[in-house]
């Protein structure tokens, strides 16, 4: 095995430990009583922010984290303004819990910092295993 493939092997094995770490935390932080619920709904989506960068990169190693960040928080952002159509078929997926975590069911403007506080992190968070399994 070269030893590019090894880092390569290193990176998602680390970006999958992550993901593992990072779906409880962003639960816990949502639906425990922490107090202060536009708290809870502000970390949580900072942890769905890092999620689905964590799962891009995951997903597609070679292609810059910084660009699989910007995609994620444009795509966040379009969902969040989606939220703002309810077409019947929406409406269905929104009522299931898959589609309400997904998809949200009622637009914020204050979901838009989180949004970016979020991929800010997920970009860090990433950026950092990657430099410690180049480091290796």
């Amino acid at each position: 095995m070269s030893l590019l493939s090894r880092r390569l092997l290193k990176y998602r094995l680390a970006l999958l430990l992550s993901l593992v770490a990072i779906v409880p935390l962003g639960y816990w932080v949502r639906f425990a009583p922490l107090g202060a619920s536009g708290l809870q709904d502000a970390l949580g989506s900072v942890a769905y922010e890092i999620f689905w960068i964590l799962l891009g990169v995951f997903l597609f190693p070679l292609v810059s984290p910084a660009r699989v960040a910007i995609t994620v928080g444009l795509a966040t952002c379009a969902i969040e303004f989606l939220q703002l159509w309810q077409p019947p078929f929406l409406q269905a997926l929104r009522a299931t819990i898959p589609g309400r975590l997904v998809l949200g069911n009622t637009f914020s403007w204050a979901d838009f910092p989180a949004y970016l506080t979020g991929s800010l992190v997920g970009w860090q968070w990433v950026k950092k295993l990657h430099g410690l399994i180049s480091a290796a």
